[in-house]
């Protein structure tokens, strides 16, 4: 699979670029997605990976609607290890975790793409894409020193998204809240998500790109509605999104959760990630 990337800056730093890129030669995980090489042609930049056939969770997302917890416990695994395979083999912070930077395959396989080894390519990036700036931490929006802690914010804001099935700033209502889980248990609804049944039609609320930033930075922090989901996973994702980077959980914290726990003694047991991919690929193709 070959990405193209439109670079806006000087030659000497596409240079710098493609360089540090090379770095991605070395990494060899399970949950990171392979890069096989990258090239420079005029303005653009031709990164060269593995092909992941279910794509990314946030066309998932868009296909089905929310993505049950279970589903999302399976990959927080995955992007945990990940994260965690980049900072202490490659002293790399990840810098742009979201669900399109998630993808799967039949196989089975979740697999962290499009990691920050160079700080001028994720801010081309970042001044080239909006979307990516709503997935950062306060820190980092605020421009202070950040650390990995930010891709912990951002992890747990893609749980939360994926876990409702939309970008959760601004918050869900309680109307909202009623019309996307139709006042059904969370075995139900579970169950929809599943066979790829979307529960939610209504259109999102729109913001500006400096309301959502301001948002993010000065009011409270996204969270799950209680009822929906297991106390588990609430705690889990709570840990993730606190506003100041020392009060949020560590990635090594996280491993030990009882959510991540509870996903590995039981969910992984009973749920063929390969099979739910590959029925989520087809829904719509028959």
């Amino acid at each position: 699979m070959k990405q193209l990337i439109k670079l806006e800056i000087k030659l000497a730093a596409r240079n710098q670029i493609t360089r540090e890129l090379q770095v991605l030669n070395y990494c060899n995980s399970p949950y990171i997605v392979g890069y096989y090489g990258s090239f420079l042609s005029g303005g653009e930049l031709s990164i060269c990976m593995e092909y992941m056939d279910g794509g990314s969770l946030d066309l998932i997302q868009k296909k089905i609607g929310r993505i049950p917890e279970p589903i999302l416990g399976m990959i927080s695994v995955s992007v945990l290890k990940g994260l965690s395979y980049l900072r202490k083999e490659h002293q790399i912070i990840h810098r742009d975790v979201k669900p399109s930077n998630i993808l799967v395959n039949t196989r089975g396989e979740i697999k962290l793409c499009d990691f920050g080894v160079s700080g001028e390519l994720i801010d081309s990036l970042a001044n080239s894409f909006v979307g990516t700036r709503s997935y950062m931490s306060p820190e980092r929006l605020q421009g202070v020193q950040y650390s990995v802690q930010s891709d912990v914010w951002s992890m747990g804001l893609s749980l939360v998204e994926m876990a409702l099935g939309r970008y959760p700033i601004p918050p869900l209502t309680n109307e909202e809240i009623q019309l996307i889980f139709r006042d059904s248990k969370y075995e139900d609804h579970m169950k929809a998500a599943l066979t790829g049944k979307p529960l939610s039609s209504y259109e999102e609320p729109q913001m500006s790109i400096f309301e959502l930033l301001d948002y993010i930075v000065n009011e409270p922090p996204p969270s799950l509605p209680s009822g929906y989901f297991s106390e588990e996973f609430q705690d889990f994702v709570s840990c993730f999104l606190k506003k100041i980077p020392s009060e949020r959980s560590d990635l090594q914290s996280l491993m030990k959760h009882t959510f991540v726990r509870k996903t590995e003694d039981e969910y992984e047991k009973k749920i063929n990630f390969a099979n739910w991919v590959t029925q989520t690929v087809n829904i719509g193709n028959s």
